[in-house]
């Protein structure tokens, strides 16, 4: 289990900045839009060397991460093309190949997969990611999957016939994913759950159902990501969740939040004292590094809300579109500011 003996434990959400000579990035950024299907043009390198390239790519992630001071870390989701299109396309039951268009997030025509049977693993997705993570460092490590909401929303269903089915049927191999990578070395597990926010009526009907069952029988220490998008692709943002209280009746232990960059009012934060807050306080939207007397400020407005038991430091979201100076920069300031309300908490 992750470690919660240490007063404001940092982390990071889940990505961290591919390397130029791993991705092309004009093609990663091309249009906007974060890809639900493949886009094996981002790599540049061939396929037969990719696996070892991405390893590569891990080892500096998981280097970054711990020079900065980043206690609980992710391998920076250096084989994916998107957060959630590697565990999506990996399922029976999805055709990739002949994908259809719905609307996205921000109202664009976006090309997602067909769910044209039933859902099914055929084998472990993220198991080797968790594993060569842990083999590789001696910090707490987290693994993040796409949430069953959010992968029902990324996806054009013509088998199921009814949207909490499909949602359902999602959580179901979300959950044995989950169980799969505890068992590989996970301390924590991250559901990644951006459309709850986008979609909050459907959210409202069946979002924390889902979750749950996502959740059932995964051990460790469970998080729910909320956030209203990347800032290189979502520059305005609003002041507040339209779905944020409900996730008070899920069973995962903490609920992350952006708070940052959309200078979110923590007073709602009260709607969930059974939770400890994964609290954004870096906005990733600009290209000012905070100093760690702002980060310090940041987390200090949190726990005017929640207990320092309660509060873990985060970026507000993944960091893949930063330039990566950027992002070890931001992410130091943020352990050398988590570390100044530590030292107040604890003198």
């Amino acid at each position: 289990m992750a470690d919660t003996a240490k007063l404001l434990p940092t982390t990071v959400v889940g990505s961290y900045p591919q390397p130029a000579w791993l991705v092309d990035r004009d093609v990663l950024t091309k249009n906007n839009v974060v890809p639900r299907v493949r886009l094996k043009e981002i790599w540049r390198v061939a396929e037969d060397a990719l696996e070892l390239a991405q390893d590569d790519a891990t080892l500096i992630a998981i280097r970054d991460m711990e020079r900065a001071g980043i206690d609980i870390i992710t391998d920076g989701e250096m084989r994916r093309e998107s957060y959630s299109n590697r565990f999506a396309l990996a399922l029976d039951g999805v055709d990739i190949d002949n994908p259809a268009v719905v609307t996205g997030r921000a109202g664009k025509p976006t090309t997602v997969p067909r769910v044209t049977g039933a859902l099914r693993r055929r084998h472990p997705v993220e198991v080797r990611d968790i594993a060569f993570l842990r083999a590789n460092t001696d910090r707490q490590v987290k693994i993040t999957l796409p949430g069953p909401f959010t992968l029902s929303m990324q996806a054009h269903d013509e088998h199921y016939g009814d949207d909490e089915a499909l949602a359902m049927a999602y959580a179901e191999v979300v959950a044995e994913e989950a169980r799969d990578l505890v068992a590989a070395g996970a301390d924590v597990i991250q559901l990644d759950e951006p459309w709850l926010q986008a979609r909050p009526e459907q959210a409202m009907r069946y979002g924390v159902k889902a979750i749950n069952r996502a959740l059932e029988g995964v051990m460790g220490t469970t998080i729910v990501h909320l956030c209203f998008g990347y800032a290189a692709l979502v520059k305005e943002k609003p002041s507040g969740y339209s779905f944020l209280p409900q996730l008070a009746d899920s069973t995962a232990a903490q609920i992350s939040i952006e708070a940052a960059q959309p200078k979110l009012d923590l007073g709602i934060l009260s709607d969930l004292s059974n939770k400890t807050i994964m609290l954004g306080v870096l906005d990733l939207g600009t290209d000012e590094v905070e100093t760690p007397a702002i980060v310090a400020d940041r987390l200090r407005a949190g726990l005017r809300h929640v207990p320092a038991e309660r509060l873990v430091a985060a970026p507000d979201c993944g960091m893949k579109y930063l330039p990566r100076a950027r992002a070890f920069a931001k992410l130091k300031a943020l352990a050398d500011g988590a570390a100044i309300v530590r030292r107040e908490l604890t003198a």
